[in-house]
């Protein structure tokens, strides 16, 4: 398959979102996959995902959230985002995918990693029906709990707090404290995908076990001795299974 690679910008409410297109080379209309990244990550973590996607034949592709990252490419400062506003970026992004002449609008597939991958099942319960189905790599679904744990009043919570090499502002805390993941998703009804190592020490099973009671159409896919983030050897069994999943969707 003659695979092409171009940058893709998406601008939306005075932003602008940076993205790379992998997509074959023809004429053809097809199924499309959005990658969102995780926590100060960035489109480029999901080149093996969307090289492999697009030797299959589909449209992919990964983006950076704006303020998503310290390698963002995409418009915010890392101060300004929030959960949510990653939420509207992807929300931004699927409208745009979907208008691409070189895409199916009925076979529009998404995926998220991590932080990323909680992003996307918000958006998801969103999108509903237009989501032809839905994968996840270790979403991170335990985000606000962790964050309501760590700041026990919001009082305590200060103006900015730099967590793994990334500097957030205080809405980034503020805005999830009174939302509860589980509350907030498992309506969607397409078909659902996550992989998740049983060594992560980041997302913990229980999360993982919920989603299951969560969704009503889900396969649970576990990787011995994988952690967040898979090895070399896991993450080629992690898209072989994804792509599986979307064809089969």
């Amino acid at each position: 398959m003659n695979v092409k690679v171009e940058e893709h910008l998406v601008n939306y409410d005075n932003k602008e979102v940076y993205g790379t297109l992998y997509y074959p080379g023809d004429n053809e209309k097809h199924g499309a996959v959005i990658l969102s990244h995780g926590y100060n990550g960035c489109g480029n973590d999901f080149v093996n995902e969307c090289k492999a996607l697009a030797e299959e034949g589909y449209v992919a592709y990964a983006y950076d959230f704006c303020g998503g990252s310290t390698r963002s490419r995409s418009s915010l400062e890392t101060t300004e985002m929030t959960i949510f506003t990653e939420e509207a970026d992807l929300l931004a992004v699927f409208e745009d995918i979907s208008s691409l002449s070189m895409v199916d609008p009925s076979r529009i597939y998404l995926m998220g990693g991590s932080q990323g991958g909680l992003v996307t099942t918000l958006a998801t319960e969103e999108l509903q029906e237009k989501v032809a189905a839905m994968a996840l790599y270790y979403p991170a679904l335990n985000i606000p709990d962790d964050w309501r744990n760590t700041f026990k009043n919001e009082e305590d919570i200060p103006e900015k707090n730099e967590f793994w090499g990334m500097e957030l502002g205080k809405e980034f805390f503020t805005s999830i404290r009174d939302f509860h993941t589980f509350d907030s998703i498992g309506s969607y009804k397409g078909n659902v995908l996550i992989v998740y190592g049983d060594q992560d020490p980041i997302v913990p099973s229980g999360a993982m076990d919920k989603a299951v009671d969560a969704y009503e159409n889900i396969d649970l896919v576990v990787l011995e001795g994988e952690g967040h983030g898979f090895s070399p050897e896991g993450g080629k069994e992690a898209i072989n299974k994804v792509i599986d999943f979307i064809k089969a969707n």
